[in-house]
C-alpha cells in the first residue's frame, strides 16, 4: 500500500547543518526503509563571488515536493572568502543564503518548511522605542518568499508569531529530552518536592519554568533582574543585581531552566547565590549554549564547584572545545526533528509531539522503579 504523503519529501540543510542533518536522513531512511533510496536530503550549495556576494542553488527540480530547509542562523563556525579575507557567516549572512534557497526552489515546490532552530533576531522581538522589530520583519518576508511552516525551539518570545497570523508557526521545547539527559547522566536524581527545584533566572523564564514545575510536581523559585535604567551599555541597561524570590533552597538540587546562554554572567550570578542560600547541585538547562564569551568564567565556575553539569542541545552549533569541557552534556535533537519532518509529511498533526506530558510521566515512572530496586 503506498503511504499517504503531502507531497515527495526532501531536506535542506543549510551550510553548517551537515552533521546534524545527516542524522536526520539516518532516521528517515531507516523508518521508511524506500527500496534503492539512498538520501533525502537536496544538495542545496550557495557559492560566493571574490567580492562577499552569492547566489543559491538546488541540485535538481523541487516541483510538487514537500521540502523542510533545516538553518542555523548561529554557526559562526563557517566562513567564505571576501576580498581573499577569511570572514566567519553571521546571523544575516545565514538568514541571507537562507533566502536565496528560497529564491532557486522559486515557488515550484508544493509546501516548503523551514526549521529554524534559534529564531533569527529572536532576542530583538517587541519595540521598547525608536528601534526596529527584525524578527518581526524576518517572519513576514520567510512568509512573502512562499514558506508555509516556520518551526523554532525555544523561542525568546512565542509572541512574534502575531506578526504572520496566517501562517504556521510552531515553537517547540525540549523538556523531554532534557529531563531524560539529566536521568541518563546522574542516576541519582530525583524528581521530587523534597529534594528539588527549578529556578527562574529571571523574569522572561518563568513560563518555561512553571510548565517544568508543573509537569514534575516540584517547587519554582525565581530571581528578577535589578537594573540601571539610567545606563545603556551595548544597547541594554545593565544589571545590578539578582534578587531571589521563593522558598528555601538549602539541601536541594536545583535546575536552572533558560532559552540561551550568552555570556554567562547572568547565570553564573543566579548559581553563585543559589550556592550561598545552601543549595546542594546545581543543574543549568540553556537550549542554546552560545557562550559568546568564551569559557574562561564558566570553567573557573565550575573549579569552585558552583554548578555540576551544563545540559544544552545541539540545534546550533557547539564548538569541539565546549564538547571536550567535563561540564557539559550534549542533548541530541536529530530524533525529534525526524519525527516532526516524517509526522507533517505524512499530513499528520504534531499536538502529540509538541506535548510531551505522557512521555515525561512514563520515564519517572521507569525511574522511580529502577531506584526502588
Amino acid at each position: 500500500m503506498k503511504e499517504s504523503l503531502y507531497g515527495e519529501l526532501s531536506v535542506i540543510g543549510m551550510r553548517g547543518c551537515e552533521q546534524f542533518v545527516a542524522q536526520v536522513d539516518g532516521y528517515l531512511k531507516e523508518w521508511r526503509r524506500h527500496d534503492g533510496e539512498t538520501t533525502f536530503l537536496v544538495d542545496a550549495p550557495c557559492p560566493r563571488f571574490g567580492t562577499g556576494e552569492g547566489k543559491g542553488m538546488i541540485a535538481h527540480s523541487l516541483r510538487g515536493h514537500d521540502v523542510y530547509i533545516i538553518c542555523d542562523v548561529f554557526n559562526y563556525g563557517v566562513t567564505y572568502k571576501m576580498y581573499g579575507m577569511t570572514v566567519p557567516m553571521s546571523p544575516d549572512d545565514h538568514f541571507q543564503d537562507l533566502k536565496r534557497i528560497l529564491g532557486a526552489i522559486a515557488g515550484k515546490a508544493r509546501r516548503v518548511s523551514v526549521i529554524m532552530p534559534m529564531l533569527y533576531e529572536g532576542r530583538q522581538h517587541k519595540r521598547s522605542s525608536r528601534e526596529s522589530l527584525d524578527c518581526a520583519s524576518a517572519l513576514q518576508e520567510l512568509i512573502a518568499m512562499g514558506v508555509s511552516n516556520i518551526i523554532t525551539f525555544d523561542a525568546h518570545d512565542p509572541r512574534v508569531q502575531n506578526a504572520i497570523p496566517l501562517s504556521g508557526f510552531d515553537n517547540v521545547r525540549p523538556t523531554y529530552q532534557m529531563i531524560k539527559a539529566l536521568a541518563k547522566n546522574v542516576p541519582d536524581i530525583k524528581f521530587d518536592k523534597e529534594t528539588m527545584m527549578i529556578i527562574s533566572p529571571d523574569e522572561g523564564a518563568m513560563q518555561r519554568c512553571m510548565y517544568y514545575s508543573s509537569v514534575l510536581g516540584i517547587d519554582i523559585g525565581m530571581f528578577y533582574k535589578r537594573r540601571n535604567y539610567a545606563v545603556i551599555v551595548d544597547g541594554r541597561n545593565p544589571i545590578e543585581a539578582h534578587e531571589y524570590l521563593g522558598r528555601d533552597v538549602a539541601g536541594k538540587d536545583v535546575i536552572i531552566v533558560d532559552d540561551m546562554i550568552s555570556s554567562g554572567d547572568s547565570i553564573i550570578d543566579v548559581a553563585v547565590q543559589l550556592k550561598e542560600k545552601g543549595a546542594k547541585r546545581i543543574f543549568i538547562f540553556e537550549t542554546f549554549g552560545l557562550f559568546t564569551d568564551g569559557f574562561a568564567k564558566i570553567d573557573a565556575a565550575y573549579e569552585k564547584g558552583i554548578f555540576d553539569k551544563i545540559f544544552t542541545t545541539n540545534l546550533v552549533y557547539r564548538t569541539p572545545e565546549l564538547l571536550s569541557k567535563e561540564w557539559y552534556v550534549e542533548v541530541n535533537m536529530c530524533k525529534y526533528v525526524s519525527y516532526i519532518i516524517d509526522t507533517l509529511n505524512h499530513d499528520e498533526t504534531i499536538s502529540n509531539l509538541l506535548n510531551p506530558v505522557k512521555r515525561i510521566h512514563n520515564l519517572l515512572d521507569r525511574m522511580n522503579a529502577e531506584q526502588k530496586k
